[in-house]
């Protein structure tokens, strides 16, 4: 899997990049940028208007993130406003309103901090953190680097990175827990030896075993269904790649390799773990987000959820660099490592929730606007439907936020 998609000629580092083959949140509607800058906004404000503010995008495509944000924020000398869904209001003390006028009232106030202190445009630094060369397009503003920079003050974003951090696949045999092998070019699977001491610990505490999922079935105080899993509507992960449209037992599907007989199966999330831990320590002071699909432990994929994509379409997970390989994000083991790197309590929802609660709610703009403003209307129609696919609890919407605080409260728009 790591030399699929990192290698010299692996699927994330050569061609075009992965926006030709999936459609993400960020490739979705400028008001994922738009929120994301509030956010920002926030954290820089939680941390005193530092000199400089890093923001940083691990697993950063081609810098779509950070190129929207950008233009959002006003580096290149564009108006703040200018990437905004216009369903987002401005708040007090967002770039919209520190209007001149705004500025100088506050001026009178504190002199010695209004004056000295620079504009959100002029202390951010941009960061991309990619495998892949830097795109020749990308403006200059925003730096490209092979790995998460150290001494982080600001925010660390990772959009659907934890998902393409390799990891193995165990199935759960008579004699326990053994590895699943996979012949790179044909994708065919065999059962082999009996997993390591570290993973069998992993699995142990967060991915119960078949015997588990059976019990909890039985128990009706859990409000589970047969399978040991929520209805589709309730988890809003039914969509692996939600807007390409995928299943989490796709390996049942024609065309998709067999797999050792067993009655259950688990994605080993230990890697996923110790990259999030990495990342988190890498933030001196600021917030670290990771959005991406996943699951939790009391509602497991009994067959797992690895998969592929190539060129928008769902495709069996044969791992010979031609496809993305991806499996959903155990995302409360990962929190866990997280916060026992920040020594901080995180926040766990879904993205419907913390979309809205940065001011994307994909409400439709009133009608009468119609009559006095038709082409604002249809502007506003059309930027309502793009918030809607954000928020759609059983697509982008139903992706989980794990927001991580270093050395910050969490503020309101943050907390859960």
């Amino acid at each position: 899997m790591s030399q699929a998609l990192y290698g010299p000629d692996g699927f994330f580092v050569a061609g075009s990049g992965p926006a030709d083959h999936f459609r993400t949140s960020v490739h979705a509607a400028p008001a994922f940028a738009a929120a994301l800058l509030r956010l920002v906004a926030e954290v820089d404000s939680a941390l005193g208007h530092p000199p400089r503010l890093d923001v940083v995008d691990v697993g950063a495509g081609r810098g779509e993130l950070l190129a929207s944000v950008r233009v959002a924020v006003g580096v290149s000398g564009e108006p703040a406003h200018s990437g905004r869904s216009g369903l987002i209001p401005p708040w007090s003390g967002s770039p919209e309103t520190l209007t001149p006028t705004a500025s100088a009232h506050r001026s009178s106030e504190e002199p010695s901090l209004v004056a000295a202190r620079p504009s959100l445009a002029e202390r951010v630094r941009f960061t991309a953190v990619e495998y892949a060369d830097r795109p020749e397009d990308l403006p200059e503003e925003i730096g490209w680097v092979s790995e998460i920079p150290d001494q982080i003050n600001g925010v660390l974003i990772a959009t659907e990175w934890l998902d393409n951090v390799p990891l193995d696949v165990a199935v759960h045999t008579e004699d326990g827990w053994r590895y699943v092998l996979v012949e790179p070019e044909s994708g065919a699977e065999s059962t082999g030896e009996l997993v390591s001491p570290a993973d069998l610990d992993w699995l142990t505490t967060w991915w119960p075993s078949a015997a588990s999922h059976l019990r909890a079935d039985s128990d009706p105080e859990r409000g589970l269904t047969s399978t040991g899993a929520t209805s589709g509507d309730e988890s809003g992960f039914g969509e692996a790649r939600p807007a390409e449209g995928s299943s989490l037992t796709a390996r049942s599907r024609p065309g998709f390799p067999e797999t050792p007989h067993s009655d259950h199966r688990a994605e080993i999330g230990r890697p996923r773990d110790e990259a999030w831990a990495n990342a988190v320590g890498k933030v001196s002071r600021g917030l670290a987000v990771a959005v991406d699909y996943g699951h939790l432990r009391e509602n497991r994929p009994v067959d797992g959820t690895l998969t592929g994509y190539r060129g928008g379409r769902q495709v069996p997970p044969v791992p010979d660099g031609s496809s993305d390989v991806t499996a959903h994000v155990a995302m409360d083991s990962v929190a866990s490592a997280g916060a026992a790197v920040a020594r901080c309590a995180y926040s766990l929802v879904s993205q419907r929730e913390a979309l809205r609660a940065l001011g994307a709610d994909g409400g439709r703009p009133p009608l009468t606007l119609a009559g006095t403003d038709p082409a604002g209307y249809v502007r506003a129609l059309a930027a309502a439907s793009a918030v809607a696919e954000l928020t759609d609890p059983a697509g982008l919407g139903g992706h989980w936020w794990l927001r991580q605080p270093v050395g910050i409260p969490l503020g309101p728009a943050v907390a859960r």
